[in-house]
């Protein structure tokens, strides 16, 4: 078997740790709008004391099932890490993103234990549960992030030269620090919907706006302005990218996927809202949400990458 095609496999592997990871986020998104999260109670790793669960209940087979494809990223993500050590020499910018994918699989572990263990799931609510929420969208991105990378430059993509880059990197970072804004905002927003349900977008509004409203409820309209606001500027931006770059064709291309992906989100979150957030639509909310993420990060990664021919 030559180079070129263990490198390929390699690389097929790779986008398929981060593709199946992606589902295992979305199973989490279907187990917290569920209800499900207590499925197997303050148990952990067991589920009720058990290892597998007798005679269980709706919800505790969704949670088991969450552990049991949760356990399953685990292993892919392990099998990465091994297969990039043994494939790529000392110093390989493919270790440090297979390391860095390994450590957040296990913090994203950590989390979901912590979330279990301290109650702070289902319809519980506690003073450090929105934290807890925030904490595990941030681990989320940061993990996504790694196999991404992990992912790219195993398909041949270049190393990003950040030395010199001057505005664009710090408009790409302003970048970066909005998606992460917006998910914070966005987990506050899922949480107080579960939480506390409105019956119509009017009372929901009536109720963002009381001073008696719970904080979880007058802090969710920060999700909407702060995802028009972000999403306009992440389109002139890959805009902007695309032009100083002198229509590189990589930065290009992830430009439009940025900009179309942009759009889609913003339209279905407008769609969400006023259907009343059903678990189909949360889910596909955050798969795109994911999919902007993962876009402006390789639209970054080529931009500042092509630096490097000029």
């Amino acid at each position: 078997m030559d180079t070129d095609q263990k490198i390929s496999k390699f690389a097929k592997f790779a986008w398929f740790a981060l593709a199946y990871n992606v589902v295992v986020i979305l199973w989490g998104v279907f187990l917290r709008a569920s209800k499900s999260g207590d499925g197997c109670g303050q148990h952990w790793l067991t589920c009720h004391g058990e290892v597998i669960p007798s005679a269980p209940e709706m919800k505790t087979v969704i949670e088991f099932s969450h552990r049991a494809t949760s356990g399953l990223a685990f292993v892919v993500v392990l099998a990465l890490l091994i297969w990039t050590f043994r494939k790529f020499p000392k110093g390989s910018i493919l270790r440090k993103t297979a390391v860095g994918g390994f450590i957040f699989i296990v913090t994203e572990a950590l989390v979901g234990a912590g979330l279990v263990l301290t109650g702070n799931t289902a319809e519980a609510l506690t003073a450090a549960r929105p934290f807890w929420m925030i904490g595990h969208l941030t681990n989320t991105f940061i993990l996504l992030a790694f196999l991404s990378l992990t992912a790219w430059f195993a398909s041949g993509g270049k190393v990003p030269q950040i030395r010199g880059a001057g505005k664009p990197l710090i408009l790409i970072a302003l970048g970066f620090a909005g998606i992460f804004f917006v998910g914070m905002t966005g987990s506050i927003a899922a949480l107080s919907n579960m939480l506390f349900p409105s019956e119509s977008i009017a009372a929901g509004i009536r109720e963002d706006l009381s001073s008696g409203s719970n904080i979880l409820l007058r802090l969710r309209i920060f999700h909407p302005f702060s995802s028009i606001a972000v999403g306009i500027f992440l389109i002139f931006l890959s805009g902007w990218l695309r032009k100083i770059s002198e229509n590189h064709a990589p930065v290009v291309r992830w430009s439009n996927i940025l900009s179309l992906l942009v759009i889609l989100q913003l339209a279905f979150g407008a769609v969400t809202l006023l259907t009343g957030a059903p678990i189909v639509m949360q889910v596909i909310h955050l798969f795109l949400a994911d999919a902007v993420w993962v876009s402006y990060l390789l639209l970054s990664v080529v931009f500042l990458a092509r630096r490097e021919g000029l």
